[in-house]
């Protein structure tokens, strides 16, 4: 009898979206940002270190980096920040073992510990391939079992997952799906995440606004990639939406974006910014599978022509009214688009 992988196993567990290659015919990628507390910066990268191997290289009090990871046959590097670009700032003017004024010092020391309490640490992801990124959990369950605290910990907290993955091409068509899937599905995925109180009344993750659902999700909508951009940029000139499209159109047209939303924090690439589901690492039964299937079901819907333009359909029968109570709950109704599979 061979001997068990269980690596490999775990791997084969791990949904897959309908379309796994990009364009360029590799394993799409996915980054991974995840907001906690309850730890330092120098035991979170031991943690990773500790399942991922690698090296950890501090760049500041507030900036570490674990180099040269191992996800299978991948290696990247992970950032670990204080979530703040003011400490971040400061850090950097400051080598990490340079003397300072005691009183500078201090005044640091006291930002920092308050900046602690309410502004999450964050540990980034590289692009990791879509059939490592099961590894991810297994990084999430030991940064638990040492004490990191999610969103629902205390009433200040806002904690976010947010998932960054590849597309599997940059035509307009396909970007066109994916923003009408995730549109007819906002609802549904609002409940499912059970999004906490404190993210809902931030700003980032601020619904889109219904014109633009009625404009994308209307079946003789046929946008070329220019429109799309513009209608985008006409409704949401900003980052704070829950699926952020501003650094997929940043990356296909830089100079069309910077028109419009000049803000040096959109990093440009071939990815969605999906920002809406919380971190509740401290939570026994939590970790990114959940939001990963969520996320799938956007994938699938966008993949079928067929079952879109039926919900686009169902939609706007629904915000119109004219179906009256049958639709009286989308967030309900809408299930019947969903695959089963993926609940």
């Amino acid at each position: 009898m061979s001997e068990f992988d269980c690596a490999r196993y775990r791997a084969s567990l791990w949904p897959q979206p309908p379309r796994t290659h990009s364009a360029e015919d590799k394993p799409r990628r996915m980054g991974i940002e995840i907001e906690f507390s309850g730890l330092g910066m120098e035991r979170i990268a031991d943690i990773i270190r500790k399942v991922l191997g690698g090296r950890i290289d501090q760049q500041s009090k507030y900036e570490y980096f674990l180099r040269d990871a191992e996800m299978g046959d991948f290696r990247g590097d992970f950032g670990i920040e204080l979530d703040s670009e003011y400490m971040k700032k400061l850090g950097r003017e400051h080598d990490p073992e340079a003397e300072v004024d005691d009183l500078e010092n201090l005044a640091e020391s006291v930002i920092s510990l308050i900046a602690e309490q309410v502004v999450p640490f964050e540990v980034v992801s590289p692009p990791i391939p879509l059939p490592e990124v099961w590894r991810i959990d297994s990084v999430i369950q030991e940064l638990r079992e040492a004490g990191a605290r999610g969103t629902r910990q205390a009433p200040l907290y806002a904690f976010g997952l947010h998932m960054n993955p590849e597309l599997p091409d940059l035509h307009h068509s396909t970007v066109l799906a994916y923003l009408r899937a995730f549109l007819a599905l906002f609802e549904w995925l609002v409940k499912r995440s059970e999004v906490d109180l404190s993210r809902r009344i931030t700003p980032y993750i601020d619904p889109f606004p219904k014109a633009y659902m009625r404009l994308l999700l209307d079946v003789d909508y046929a946008p070329d990639m220019d429109q799309l951009i513009d209608d985008y940029l006409t409704h949401n000139p900003t980052r704070n939406r829950a699926l952020d499209m501003l650094p997929l159109f940043r990356h296909i047209d830089e100079q069309r974006v910077i028109n419009v939303v000049d803000d040096d924090r959109i990093k440009a690439r071939p990815t969605f910014h999906y920002r809406l589901p919380n971190c509740q690492i401290d939570e026994p039964d939590w970790g990114l599978i959940r939001a990963w299937r969520d996320w799938l079901q956007v994938e699938a819907l966008a993949a079928d022509a067929t079952r879109l333009d039926a919900v686009m359909q169902a939609w706007h029968k629904h915000s119109s009214g004219i179906t009256g109570g049958l639709f009286e709950d989308w967030s309900k109704d809408c299930a019947s688009f969903l695959l089963p599979e993926l609940l």
